[in-house]
């Protein structure tokens, strides 16, 4: 049965990587005739569809309806960073750089995580950590100057903001999230109901419900319902499923270099070869720091 319930974890988390390498190809798609708000809009709908779908499909709507009121303000708050401000930092860096250059800087927010959470969680900062930043932002460093590092000159310095920003919000709402103790589909659901209001006022304030493009469209639903949606959904039952959650947790290292085949082929950007360099320095650093943790955790004493 333990083997069953790995090969069905490995399965799910491969289901939810494949869904995530298709969306930087999904952002670009639909911000060629929506804009970042507007994409925003209509995947959160699609999104909080699904979501709910799944809720219903598995009896536990009523969960949405069982919390404390102390876990709805903390819906107001993650809501507010995750769709919210994540995802406008996210698809405005999508806007301005090829989906090769945004998509692997949004990876280095595992490594921003590591080191939030030496001053808000209390963890130590350790010489393995400092050695992968190292590599990771130089990683950065090759693909935002597209392999001329030593120039410092960024092809679009405020896109490259934009997707290093993305990574410090999306760091900080995982740091908050140590203390969610709501379901997790239940959670995201009330995050996506909560900022849905404020993501509305803000387009209808600035760019408008002018949403007419099949493409556009089609791009923000297939955003909504897949990496918004159930990719998430995927990855949880993934990770509850495996009887080794550092195996399936490897499998996300799949996903940047998948993705820079559908952007090849379906966006139809050359890949340039300091995307190559720069992506293999960052998901190598990212890899380095988590089987240092790894060895840490089974070597260090646990008890008090």
């Amino acid at each position: 049965m333990t083997t069953q319930n790995q090969r069905q974890a490995m399965l799910l988390g491969l289901a939810a990587v494949l869904l995530w390498s298709t969306v930087a190809t999904a952002f670009k798609l639909s911000l060629r005739s929506l804009s970042p708000i507007q994409l925003l809009l209509v995947a959160s709908m699609a999104s909080i569809l699904v979501l709910s779908v799944v809720l219903l499909v598995q009896g536990r709507w009523h969960l949405v309806f069982s919390l404390s009121r102390k876990q709805y303000l903390q819906s107001v708050a993650l809501g507010m960073m995750n769709p919210c401000l994540y995802y406008l930092l996210l698809f405005g860096a999508f806007d301005r750089l090829p989906a090769q250059e945004a998509q692997p800087l949004n990876y280095t927010w595992a490594l921003v995580l590591a080191y939030l959470s030496v001053p808000f969680l209390g963890q130590r900062l350790h010489l393995s950590d400092i050695l992968a930043g190292l590599v990771c932002y130089s990683g950065v460093v090759v693909i935002a100057t597209r392999g001329d590092p030593l120039s410092l000159t960024f092809s679009d310095p405020f896109g490259v903001a934009l997707a290093l920003g993305s990574t410090l919000v999306w760091a900080g709402y995982w740091i908050l999230a140590t203390r969610d103790q709501r379901d997790p589909v239940v959670g995201l659901l009330l995050n996506f109901v909560i900022a849905l209001p404020v993501i509305t006022v803000i387009c209808g304030l600035t760019e408008g419900f002018d949403l007419v493009s099949f493409q556009g469209l089609a791009g923000a639903l297939y955003v909504g319902v897949f990496e918004m949606g159930l990719a998430f959904v995927l990855w949880s039952y993934a990770m509850k499923k495996a009887t080794s959650a550092a195996r399936v947790g490897n499998l996300i290292f799949i996903s940047p270099f998948l993705s820079l085949v559908f952007i090849y082929f379906i966006l139809g950007e050359v890949i340039l070869t300091s995307t190559y360099i720069g992506l293999v320095l960052i998901i190598g650093g990212l890899w380095f720091q988590q089987h240092a943790a790894r060895d840490r955790a089974i070597t260090e004493p646990t008890g008090g």
